[in-house]
């Protein structure tokens, strides 16, 4: 399985970076084993107002994780993610969030997390990390 953060799914909805805007959204439609978990998707309905300005609302960011869920199966938290994330900390240096974010996928069984976060981090506790947007970086 394969789960996206919540920077891979604003990006689908910034025109003011099209190429990143194009590769985000080729992205997500071509996982067919995509998982959205419970904190991206939080995450991303609540930072959508910084795409306000550009049209897209908080109802916007609702209904596209409504149409996600169509055929992804979502990932709720257990207490265990929790738990996970408090090791990951101690472990590896993470941030609260991020911890949470690779637990969450640890616990779901996700075996790759498209992300612009975590560089120098390509591979945590078996979970392969790519950032989508390496190879369209400006030069």
């Amino acid at each position: 399985m394969n789960a996206v953060d919540t920077n891979v799914l604003l990006y689908m909805h910034d025109p003011r970076d099209p190429v990143k805007r194009e590769h985000a959204t080729d992205l997500v439609a071509s996982l067919v084993d995509g998982v959205p978990l419970w904190q991206v998707a939080c995450e991303f309905v609540a930072a959508s107002r910084k795409l306000s300005r550009v049209g897209f609302t908080e109802q916007h960011a609702v209904f596209e994780i409504a149409r996600m869920s169509d055929s992804w199966r979502m990932v709720l938290p257990a207490w265990e993610v929790f738990e996970g994330a408090t090791r990951l900390r101690q472990r590896r240096s993470l941030s609260f969030w991020d911890a949470l974010i690779i637990s969450a996928c640890l616990e779901a069984g996700v075996s790759r997390l498209y992300t612009e976060n975590f560089t120098g981090h390509p591979e945590i506790d078996g979970l392969g990390i790519v950032n989508p947007f390496a190879d369209h970086a400006p030069t």
